[in-house]
């Protein structure tokens, strides 16, 4: 890791140093940064963290054991076999350190920011991206303030550009997480109804997710969604700025037809058009592959690489990823969930073959309107046409109480908890069925998945 030895490190994020009067390897450079003492391998620095029900520190002699060079530690450690740096506080530090790195960078940082579609469009940017370059992106879920830090610290000399989702849930969040990352390039997807607990309204929104604009480098650019109307008029304060949508924007999308395992769609860009096809469902991901799109035109690439990365996009676990399972097509799109990912799942859903079933759940932190919101989501199965509604949870109800009080041709069967659920669905599904399964995270709809996939 470049300018990462222990002293270069602990004079980065003003701690100090402890070595050992036998250590000699103080010029040695850290080879990672981990959290889990189980991932370490020898030479890296362990950062042990504070939790509510475990502390990190408990694992340092382990840590050593495991070839650690170092650790963090929040107080004076006594015989340990190898050096550590003391900071007041170990999660301050390794964000302090994330920075520290991140300015000893020359790699190109795409933040990928929004309410909806995030991971999709930082999945189909680094699609596009890595036809040109060496492209890092953030795996998994680590886009939050524990999660963005690991994803630095992966990068090396060789990534030319590193492909980063930055998510939050409340004010001041965005703005830790754009000191750390230090963006040359933001794509902003869109402001919807995420995390209004906090948030309250989409102007709150709005504020809290530029809070990053403060912390990019001073050539940035910024690719908005002009098709939302509170990124239309957003504040980019000066930055090179460029739109994407599906209205007329310097980059946009016509002729999309969306089917189950694809949209097709003819690209518009500032110096060539051409018709293409996404294997990824869902007339949402237009956006995501005109982001991408802008986002590599942008930064020199050629149309025919710009094609070729979004032919060759693909879904992750959890997002609206297909699976082929007794003859059924399951939809696992249960990682997350908010009215409008609900609703795009919805219309994916509404393209199958055979009869269509959602299995739905409670989604979190919306606010004094989740009820209403839940009840949206009902009105909008129906009117895609949806055969069969399970769903599970207290909010989810309203979901179920809105197809009943719009009598149509969709069959609903509202439970307390997913394991009575479960039974219902499993004695109700059949060969040709295509079955959606989504929820908000806390609700672990992936046991549902697993529980008619195997």
């Amino acid at each position: 890791m470049k300018n990462m030895t222990l002293e270069q490190m602990a004079a980065g994020i003003g701690g100090q140093l402890f070595v050992p009067e036998s250590y000699e390897e103080l010029r040695k450079e850290v080879q990672g940064v981990v959290i889990d003492n189980r991932n370490i391998q020898p030479g890296d620095l362990f950062v042990p963290i504070r939790g509510a029900r475990v502390d990190g520190h408990t694992f340092i002699p382990d840590a050593f054991a495991r070839g650690a060079m170092a650790v963090l530690s929040d107080h004076v450690l006594r015989e340990v076999p190898g050096p550590y740096i003391l900071v007041d506080n170990t999660e301050q530090a390794l964000k302090q350190l994330a920075a520290y790195y991140r300015r000893q960078l020359d790699t190109y940082v795409i933040g990928i920011i929004g309410s909806v579609g995030k991971t999709s469009t930082k999945e189909m940017v680094a699609s596009v991206l890595k036809e040109h370059f060496t492209v890092l992106k953030t795996e998994g879920n680590l886009n939050n303030e524990i999660g963005l830090p690991l994803t630095l610290f992966r990068i090396r000399d060789c990534h030319q550009v590193a492909v980063v989702e930055m998510g939050i849930s409340d004010f001041g969040e965005m703005d830790r997480l754009g000191a750390m990352a230090q963006p040359n390039m933001v794509i902003l997807t869109n402001i919807g109804l995420c995390h209004l607990e906090n948030l309250k309204t989409r102007d709150g929104i709005l504020q809290a997710k530029t809070e990053v604009f403060a912390h990019m480098r001073p050539d940035g650019v910024v690719i908005l969604n002009g098709d939302d109307d509170k990124l239309r008029g957003a504040d980019t304060r000066g930055m090179e700025t460029h739109f994407f949508g599906r209205n007329g924007q310097e980059f946009f999308a016509d002729d999309v037809v969306s089917g189950l395992q694809e949209v097709q769609m003819r690209l518009h860009t500032p110096t060539w058009e051409q018709q293409i096809c996404v294997p990824i469902a869902g007339e949402h991901n237009a956006y995501n592959a005109l982001a991408a799109t802008a986002a590599g035109t942008i930064l020199g690439m050629s149309q025919q690489e710009v094609v070729h990365g979004l032919a060759n996009s693909a879904t992750i676990s959890g997002r609206n990823h297909l699976i082929t399972a007794h003859g059924m097509t399951i939809i696992d799109d249960c990682y997350n969930a908010n009215p409008v990912s609900m609703r795009a799942s919805l219309e994916v859903l509404s393209h199958a073959q055979g009869r269509k079933i959602a299995v739905l759940g409670d989604m979190g932190e919306l606010g004094a309107d989740e009820g209403r919101l839940h009840y949206e989501v009902g009105e909008a199965v129906v009117s895609y046409g949806i055969d069969l509604l399970f769903t599970a949870g207290e909010l989810s109800r309203q979901m179920a109480q809105a197809v009943m009080d719009h009598p149509g041709t969709t069959q609903v069967f509202s439970y307390d908890t997913k394991e009575d659920l479960l039974a219902e669905l499993k004695q109700q599904i059949k060969k040709g069925d295509t079955i959606l399964v989504k929820a908000s995270h806390f609700m672990d709809y992936p046991q549902i998945v697993k529980a008619i996939t195997e």
